[in-house]
């Protein structure tokens, strides 16, 4: 309906236009030349009109010619574009199918289209890669790292060829100015802690650690490798303070301590550690420095106070009076070791020796001792360093497992207990 009316408006507006300029008085003489054209001034005003209308027309056309050339660049670029997403779709969907061949001639379809980007140099640096041209791919990691927009790109691309080359200070050359490029990337600290970890860089290890445990671990290992005594003891101390149980800490804390010739504050810190978490190698460090039986179980006596009714208090005291020959007071500690759940290989073993120290000559100490062996090669293991991703034991500390490299610490215990928490 609204278009009827339209129609019939512009209708009436029309012939009312027409009907106007006819009405027009008057005439409109045009001298051109010899030329003179006379005519009525509606007939001139119309026709001026018309004039008007195909002058536009004609420029309008003259214009589209002149476009011609933008235009055609236009599609052209269009159409290369296209190609070039269709080339870089094309590309990721043969890298992801590890299909060297194909990744490669689609990325270099993709360069010709689109040109040297970032994307198309990656994918092609990847491709390249993949076909292992590992020269070629250097050189686009290269090229990317040197532009702006792909810096950090071309970072990775080199700092991943340094790792499979096991290039460790190229690595951590390439870590660093990646970090620069990019900083705060969790990617890359979880790498700049691997490579750490790898290369046995405890400082920058305990810098990137994520958890507190084993920031602590890497502190404690930091202060065992560095050469300066007062920076060492002063890594130590915090690493302990960190975590007074943690028996590598409290290990590495004393000993240095010792050296700097303060064995009262090195027996103090380790009397301490054992409250919190008694260690067969805090007792080992704690009585080094004493030679004679008795005053041996006097010293392990004042260690283990915090904690004597522990099962490593009563086990310690167990072989320490053994050696200095109280018989009854290394049973009483063996029995109440047992009786706290101790059944382990070094538990049986320390009832042989009793057995063979109390009835040496006597066929009932050697059958005892005999039984006592006998479940020791069928007891739990002893004690370990456990690591909980490859579940890989071993009999010293280590910052990071030596079997996978893992850097989520060690766990001392035995595996039956360990798998329980």
């Amino acid at each position: 309906m609204r278009r009827v009316l339209l129609l019939l408006a512009t209708a009436t507006a029309t012939v009312a236009l027409a009907w106007w300029l006819a009405g027009l008085p008057g005439d409109v003489t045009l001298r051109i030349g010899p030329l003179i054209i006379e005519t009525r001034s509606g007939l001139a005003v119309l026709g001026g009109a018309i004039l008007l209308i195909l002058l536009l027309l004609v420029l309008r056309l003259i214009l589209a010619i002149l476009a011609i050339p933008a235009r055609f660049r236009t599609w052209r670029t269009a159409r290369r574009r296209t190609s070039g997403d269709a080339a870089v779709a094309e590309a990721l969907v043969a890298l992801a199918a590890a299909d060297p061949q194909a990744a490669r001639a689609a990325a270099t379809r993709a360069r010709a289209c689109l040109g040297d980007t970032a994307q198309t140099l990656l994918i092609d640096a990847e491709a390249n890669r993949l076909a292992g041209r590992e020269a070629d791919a250097a050189a686009l990691y290269t090229r990317m790292q040197a532009r702006p927009d792909a810096a950090f790109l071309g970072l990775r691309g080199l700092f991943r060829q340094a790792l499979a080359r096991e290039d460790w200070t190229a690595a951590a050359a390439l870590a660093q100015r990646a970090d620069a490029t990019r900083p705060g990337t969790a990617w890359l600290r979880d790498e700049r802690l691997s490579l750490a970890v790898r290369i046995g860089d405890w400082p920058e290890a305990a810098k990137l650690a994520p958890a507190a445990t084993t920031r602590i671990a890497f502190a404690t290992a930091a202060a065992e490798s560095t050469v300066d005594p007062d920076h060492a003891l002063s890594l130590a101390k915090r690493a302990w303070k960190s975590d007074p149980g943690f028996p590598p800490a409290a290990l590495a804390y004393a000993a240095r301590l010792r050296a700097a010739g303060r064995e009262a504050k090195a027996q103090q810190i380790l009397t301490q550690s054992w409250a919190q978490a008694p260690h067969p190698a805090l007792a080992d460090l704690a009585l080094r420095p004493t030679t004679d039986p008795l005053a041996c179980v006097a010293a392990a006596t004042r260690l283990t106070e915090g904690a004597n009714q522990h099962p490593e208090t009563h086990l310690l005291l167990a072989r320490r009076t053994l050696d200095a020959g109280l018989i009854g007071e290394a049973r009483r500690h063996l029995r109440a070791a047992q009786s706290a759940g101790l059944r382990q290989r070094r538990v049986y073993l320390l009832a042989a020796d009793l057995e063979a120290a109390e009835h040496p000559h006597t066929e009932a100490g050697q059958r005892a001792q005999r039984d006592a062996l006998h479940a020791a090669a069928t007891a739990e293991p002893d004690p370990a360093w456990h690591c909980d991703p490859c579940g890989t034991a071993h009999p010293a500390w280590h910052p990071a497992c030596p079997a996978c490299h893992a850097a989520t610490g060690l766990r001392w215990g035995s595996r039956k207990h360990l798998a329980l928490k």
